[in-house]
């Protein structure tokens, strides 16, 4: 029922209920110098704010991703504090 009163089929290209917990901003298109804007509602979801830093990772088979800098800091101190 969450999904189908959240969904809003007009930003997500007109495609079907999406899975919970997965979303589908829409197109951006890459500037001249490679920049993208990251959608506003992507941003609110996310909290992402103006000079926050963001990692870019990449992986040849699944694609881009990017995650806040500090959640990847977040994710490699836990690692490092299980390898203790």
């Amino acid at each position: 029922m969450d999904d189908l009163a959240n969904y809003e089929p007009d930003e997500n290209l007109g495609l079907a209920t999406p899975p919970k917990g997965k979303h589908l901003f829409g197109l951006v298109t890459v500037g001249d110098k490679g920049q993208i804007v990251i959608p506003a509602k992507a941003r609110k979801l996310f909290e992402i704010s103006p000079g926050d830093q963001l990692v870019v990772l990449g992986d040849e088979g699944q694609g881009i991703a990017i995650v806040k800098s500090e959640s990847l800091l977040s994710l490699a101190n836990m690692v490092k504090s299980l390898k203790k």
